[in-house]
């Protein structure tokens, strides 16, 4: 490690102690959902021009900014890796790279004996390769019971995830004889609650990397009352520094207890 660089860690070392001093007492999020983005720039921006570079260090990335937030107290983290627009739209190669990559490197590290999140996963795997749907199935199992929980979203829709809820809401009513009318007439969020993908519960606060204004689809249902915290860094170079920043946002923005409707 040159001395520069020795420095640089040392100065973020101490600032993330003081950050951590910081946030006890102020809220934090119980449920942080994460856009990872620019990992194609981050890699040119290393000198790169290969950009499997740059996925490959963004899904490394995860498991590291995944420990971050178990330190922090987190206990839900929902994160975007594909939606079904992606599938439709990217070249097929780097489609088919992004699925390599969620099958040998994430779901390899979310699988270790000690690890403490419990997968679920929001999307259609229709839209996904035979054996990264059957690789996610097995990761969600091999998972199941950890104190935490994380959702990836792949192949995820999010016109198609609320539509699809209302639908189920129809057909039951129709299963019990219910006119549409009688349907329309009771309707309550609830019941679209109770029926929307995965994540089981509200997005308190949303980070975005890349410095992207937007939220490109993520979980409208989800994240209708979420915070949103849009960083300049891209996804790989996004540091423990950064998260503890915006959590220490978050908490100075943070409402009183909020119900989940």
């Amino acid at each position: 490690m040159t001395h520069t660089r020795w420095l640089r860690t040392l100065i973020e070392r101490l600032l993330a102690a003081r950050l951590r001093r910081e946030l006890r007492g102020l809220p934090t999020p119980a449920h942080l959902g994460l856009i990872m983005d620019g990992n194609r720039r981050w890699a040119r921006s290393v000198g790169v021009d290969d950009i499997r570079f740059g996925h490959r260090a963004g899904a490394e990335h995860l498991d590291r900014v995944l420990t971050w937030c178990a330190q922090a107290g987190i206990c839900a983290v929902s994160v975007y890796v594909l939606s079904a627009d992606n599938i439709a739209k990217r070249d097929d190669a780097q489609v088919t790279f992004l699925f390599h990559l969620l099958e040998t490197l994430i779901l390899d590290r979310l699988r270790r004996p000690d690890g403490l999140w419990e997968l679920h996963v929001a999307g259609n795997l229709d839209l996904v390769p035979d054996a990264t749907a059957r690789a996610l199935k097995e990761a969600v199992d091999a998972t199941r019971g950890r104190p935490r929980r994380l959702t990836l979203a792949v192949g995820y829709d999010p016109y198609g995830d609320v539509v699809d809820a209302v639908r189920q809401v129809l057909w039951e009513g129709a299963d019990r004889g219910d006119s549409a009318d009688d349907v329309a007439r009771t309707l309550e969020p609830e019941a679209i609650d109770a029926r929307v993908a995965a994540p089981d519960d509200d997005i308190d606060l949303i980070i975005r990397t890349s410095g992207e204004r937007r939220l490109s689809g993520y979980f409208p249902w989800r994240s209708v009352r979420a915070e949103l915290l849009f960083c300049d860094v891209y996804w790989p170079g996004f540091r423990e520094l950064d998260l503890l920043r915006a959590l220490r946002t978050y908490g100075r923005r943070a409402r009183p207890a909020r119900s989940r409707l």
